[in-house]
């Protein structure tokens, strides 16, 4: 269905188009479609644990965790029974460069680690951007082996960026990291006053 629209197709087959052009590519394009996402979750699981506190650390891992449960696990899952869209290489009559089944609107990969991707946002920008980042290349990868098209990509960043606020408004995670947010000006300014004041 998906390979109806003109720009999507015209998308995939300009990156999917590179498979095969050489053995280092295929095996670049097949590490970041298989097994970045392993590296990601111990990327995540290193992230959890060095927050400061077990109140912290529990807040972060039940706020990712909920993330993923409402992104890959409803979102997701909802779409895939509802409106199961065929793989480019069931659709299109090809053998891709790694197994995989399913249907392929959104994708549970870009869904998921999206999600998680966004969620960082309320705990720390630095590895937030870092983890977009990887998550788009893990995105590029898995349409480049033919498993997705592009915009099962981007849907996945939709379903991601949706269940983000949901799980903002649910949560509250900024208060999670309350306790490791450096100090402002503003504040230490405010503290030192009072302290004058106690005196």
């Amino acid at each position: 269905m998906l390979e109806n629209f003109p720009l999507n197709l015209s998308l995939f087959n300009a990156v999917h188009g590179l498979a095969g052009v050489t053995p280092l590519l295929d095996a670049a394009g097949i590490f970041c479609a298989l097994y970045l996402p392993y590296v990601l979750v111990l990327a995540l699981v290193f992230f959890v644990f060095k927050q400061g506190t077990t109140k912290e650390r529990m807040g972060v891992f039940l706020t990712l965790v909920l993330a993923a449960i409402i992104s890959r696990g409803i979102f997701v899952e909802f779409v895939h029974f509802a409106w199961p869209v065929a793989r480019p290489f069931a659709a299109l009559g090809f053998t891709p460069l790694i197994g995989e089944s399913g249907a392929s609107f959104p994708s549970g990969h870009a869904s998921l680690f999206f999600a998680l991707s966004f969620m960082l946002l309320a705990f720390d920008r630095k590895w937030a951007y870092w983890f977009i980042g990887l998550s788009l290349l893990n995105g590029l990868a898995r349409i480049f082996v033919g498993v997705h098209y592009p915009l099962d990509i981007l849907g996945g960043i939709a379903v991601g960026f949706v269940s983000y606020l949901i799980v903002k408004k649910l949560v509250r995670p900024d208060r999670f990291r309350a306790a490791s947010v450096p100090a402002t000006p503003t504040a230490l300014i405010g503290e030192e006053t009072d302290q004058n004041e106690n005196a």
